[in-house]
Parts: C-alpha cells; structure tokens; sequence
C-alpha cells in the first residue's frame, strides 16, 4: 500500500494542481488495477498427451502469451516425459504433472489415438487429481472426452469436435452434449469444439478476465476475429460462397459503421443488391449467425468497449451502439454475459459512480436486477 501511494505522490507533484482531486487519485487507481507490471499474473498449465495435435497444443501460449504479461503459460504431461504428437514428431516438455498443482487455468488439448480406446481418456482423468479446487478447467476438441472421464461435466453442457459426438455420446450419455456450438462456458469448467474452436474460447477467457479491449488487442496481434459468439454453429454448410457470386461483407462493414441506426434486414439487403431472402441465407453461409443475431452481438460488444473506456452514461452508450434505451442494453448484455453494465464497468473500470448520471445508472441497474412480484 505505501507503495501504491508513493506512486500517486510521484505522478501528482508533476500535474498542476495540489492537492490532487478525488477524480485524480480514482485514476491512478484505476491504472494501477489495468497495469500488467501489478496484475496477478495468471497460470495457465496447459496438459499434453501422446497424440496431441500440435496446432491445438500451440493455441494457448499463442493466445494468452498475447496479453501484455498478463498470463504465463507452461506445458506439461502426465509423468515429464517426452509425448509423441499426431504429426511426424514428438515434444519434450520442462514439467511433470506437479505444475498442474499450481495452475489457475488446466487446459486440456485433444489427443489422436488411432484407435479410440476408453481407458485412454481415464488414465488422463487420473492425473487432474493434482489441479486444486475451484481451479478453472478448459478442454480443446476431443480433450472434453478427459473431463467427462473425470466426472467433471456429469450433467453439465458441454461441446467437442462435431466429428466426435457420436462415441461421444456413447460413453458419456449423462453429459449434456450440444455439437452445434463453437464453446460452452460453465463457469469453472469449459468446453470447445474443434480446432478454431480452441482460439475463440481462449479468447473468451481473456475478455472474461480483462474485458474486451484488451481482447481485442490480443485477437489483433493473433490476426484472428476478436469473437466469435459461443453459440454459433460449429459446422457452416456452404463456408465460402462461389467466386462469381456477392457476399455480404460489404453490407457488414456499412453496418458496423450504423450500428446508431435501427437497421433492418431490408437496409442490409440493399448494401448487398439482394433479396431479403438470398441475402439472410448466404448472410448465415457466410457468417452462421442471422443477420439479426449478428447485429446484436456486434452492439452489445461495442457496448463492452464503451463501458470499459469511457465514462458515458449506459442510456447514451445504448443510443450509440443502436438499442432502444438503456433498458434494452441492459436486458442483452445480461443475456450475454449475465451481469449488468454497472457491474461489468466497475469490474473493468474500477471506477466509483460519482457523477448523476453514474448514480442514475446504478439505481436502473438495480430495478433490473429486481425479481418481479
């Protein structure tokens, strides 16, 4: 804490004014609690098993490594020894399953066996005996198979590769898998679909932890979408739509510039030269979202981006992302992330309701959150 404090006296003898003002101190605070050289740094340990497929393997060192110092990420197997990958090599690694034991995040890569045997996935359950509990567990693809073995997703959603849902299905019947979703967060315990699936849910968990400025820089520096909503579906059909055909790429970008405007399908349509209805489906080809799903998820993560990095008041940041009022914004981003804008900004923010209008917040955030007679 004098620390802390010798750190405000030494920026505030260089302003202007002194004594420093409340708002004055609330900012160092504030940058204090977003500094990395401060911030907990966040373990992850990521699992590694024979017939990992490395491209999985690299996702999280990729993604977290990222953030600015925010996470530190290890590898490990079950017993320290070298693993054989699912290409034409194997891994040596610097840690033994005893790393599990100090992890804030156990990541569990999928395993290619060739022949897929049941007592695969329970001689590896057997090992996340180490991880402490309350410690936030994470599979990849078919590393979902692991934690079911475990016990950990007995009547909890779950997803994994689409590919694996059959066997799936067949050995873990009391798990309530959902194949049609890119990632399922179940607070401590989360699980992905295949391949791709591994960045968004990783980039899921950096947005949970930091919000999502700091996610999107981290998607940036990835060179990878920002987000993807965990609902979507795994599995599009028509991926990529014929080269002599439109897609709809232009109309998204005129609507991310719009996003204030009450767009309706017709307005995307047009940008596109389409029919409402080829439009709405070459939109879910391409996308695998409708194009109004996709519109409120792109406002409600503008909305996030102006909760964290400005002071506006939510009914003028739901006018500027394009909702009806303040009490829409709150009702989709609660349905979203399950926390209201007030709660979402002071945890990203760190910031008091001083102002009117932050105290007019507070009480609107207050009668939402109220259950009704």
């Amino acid at each position: 804490m004098f620390w802390l404090m010798a750190r405000m006296v030494s920026v505030s003898v260089m302003g202007p004014a002194w004594p420093p003002s409340q708002a004055h101190y609330n900012g160092v605070i504030a940058n204090f609690r977003r500094d990395p050289a401060v911030i907990k740094v966040h373990r992850v340990v990521v699992l590694a098993s024979h017939g990992v497929y490395p491209f999985d393997l690299g996702i999280p060192h990729r993604v977290f490594g990222a953030a600015d110092g925010r996470y530190e990420v290890v590898t490990c197997t079950i017993d320290g020894r070298p693993v054989r990958t699912n290409a034409d090599y194997s891994i040596t690694v610097d840690h033994g399953p005893e790393a599990l034991r100090t992890a804030d995040t156990v990541i569990i890569p999928p395993f290619h066996t060739g022949n897929p045997r049941r007592q695969t996935p329970v001689d590896l359950a057997q090992v996340l005996a180490y991880v402490a509990p309350g410690t936030r567990i994470v599979s990849t693809c078919t590393g979902a198979f692991v934690l079911a073995a475990a016990g950990l997703l007995d009547g909890h959603r779950a997803t994994t590769h689409w590919h694996a849902t059959g066997l799936f299905r067949e050995w873990y019947p009391q798990v309530e898998l959902d194949p049609n979703v890119l990632f399922v967060d179940e607070g401590d315990v989360l699980t992905s679909a295949g391949a791709a699936a591994g960045i968004d849910v990783c980039l899921h968990l950096v947005r949970k932890d930091h919000g999502s400025e700091i996610a999107n820089r981290v998607a940036r520096t990835c060179v990878v979408p920002p987000w993807r909503d965990g609902g979507q579906a795994q599995y599009i059909e028509h991926p990529v739509p014929d080269a002599t055909a439109n897609d709809t790429s232009a109309a998204r970008q005129w609507a991310l510039q719009n996003l204030h405007k009450p767009l309706t399908l017709s307005d995307l349509a047009e940008q596109s030269n389409m029919s409402q209805r080829t439009f709405a489906r070459r939109f879910k080809e391409e996308v695998g979202l409708s194009p109004g799903r996709w519109l409120i998820q792109q406002r409600v993560d503008r909305a996030r981006q102006l909760l964290e990095s400005t002071d506006l008041p939510v009914d003028e940041i739901a006018g500027q992302v394009g909702f009806a009022g303040g009490t829409s914004l709150r009702e989709h981003l609660h349905a979203a992330i399950g926390v209201t804008p007030l709660a979402y900004r002071r945890t990203f923010r760190g910031a008091p309701a001083t102002s009117r209008a932050a105290a007019a917040d507070a009480r609107r955030d207050g009668q939402a959150c109220r259950p009704g007679p």
